[in-house]
């Protein structure tokens, strides 16, 4: 049928646009991974949705569709530790492998997943790739003490296809708010979630809350789920549509500044092993929040059916 007759709702400008059900947001991001629709249609649907913005019960049904057709991560006993990287770096090293090796060094079982979306910037497979790991080629368990980098596409071709959108328009779509916000595991997982502009911190805590995910919110590093090594930023944990702040943000003149590289990759792996080796102290914001995962993933989380999507 196409996605016209919802393009009708939400193209209608930011005044006159009306909010789809999560219904009805489900069957549209169905049918968009799915590549069901048109590349016209496709390209009408991310500039009406980047017009008006997503209410979260739009999220809601996207992440329902998204969901229904993910490609998961086999579950564990104890919740996977989920790092999206999307943003890559430009100014200040990529940090999420730093944080995802430390994790799994203290036994955590961890899933980065991302893609380029924007040319220029250094990614997380860049940087694996400097430090020797490949990508995962396909999707596979990951015991505890593990880490895997998992591209996009072995998730979900069709949300690879959303994204890209961006290299034609130049604007980001709901795919970009979907990748921060979506559990790629069968199972219990911790979901990192980071944004850079304050009202994404109210969108994306306002679908945690909706949708009952167990996750941890902060502003992350130019948008990656990794605390800026400068200043500690403030995390918040939900559970089961409860929200609770973990960390509060620092205030202050910052008084030291760690000894960081520059942004390519090749200097930050070798930062990267430094810190691993013990070579390079943690920087104390990646400390706080690696202990605040760690937490929480020991935190008992009750589950209902009618919230987990």
């Amino acid at each position: 049928m196409g996605i016209s007759s919802y393009i009708k709702e939400i193209g209608r400008g930011k005044d006159g646009a009306r909010a789809l059900t999560r219904a009805q947001a489900a069957d549209l991001m169905g049918q968009v991974l799915d590549g069901a629709v048109s590349e016209l249609e496709l390209g009408a649907f991310c500039l009406a949705m980047r017009i008006k913005g997503e209410t979260p019960e739009e999220m809601a049904g996207f992440l329902d569709a998204t969901h229904a057709r993910l490609q998961r991560v086999p579950a564990n006993p104890a919740p996977i530790v989920v790092l999206p990287s999307y943003n890559g770096a430009r100014k200040l090293p990529l940090l999420t492998p730093l944080l995802a090796l430390w994790l799994a060094r203290q036994g955590a079982a961890v899933l980065v997943h991302g893609t380029a979306t924007e040319d220029k910037r250094v990614t997380a497979e860049a940087v694996f790739g400097a430090l020797g790991t490949a990508p995962a080629a396909r999707v596979a368990a990951i015991a505890a003490g593990e880490c895997a980098f998992v591209p996009t596409e072995a998730l979900l071709p069709g949300l690879k296809r959303l994204l890209d959108v961006r290299r034609v328009v130049g604007l980001r779509n709901p795919g970009h708010s979907l990748v921060k916000l979506m559990n790629p595991v069968a199972g219990p997982a911790l979901i990192v979630g980071s944004y850079t502009h304050p009202e994404y911190a109210v969108s994306m805590a306002d679908t945690f809350a909706l949708t009952g995910a167990h996750a941890l919110l902060l502003r992350g590093t130019e948008g990656e789920a990794v605390a800026d090594a400068r200043r500690q930023p403030r995390i918040e944990a939900f559970r089961d549509g409860q929200r609770i702040e973990r960390v509060p943000a620092q205030d202050g003149p910052l008084t030291q500044l760690p000894d960081l590289p520059g942004p390519d990759a090749a200097a930050t792996a070798a930062y990267t092993r430094a810190v691993l080796d013990g070579r390079q102290p943690l920087p104390a914001p990646l400390a706080r929040q690696a202990q605040t995962i760690l937490d929480e993933l020991r935190t008992p989380v009750p589950r209902h059916e009618h919230l987990a999507a």
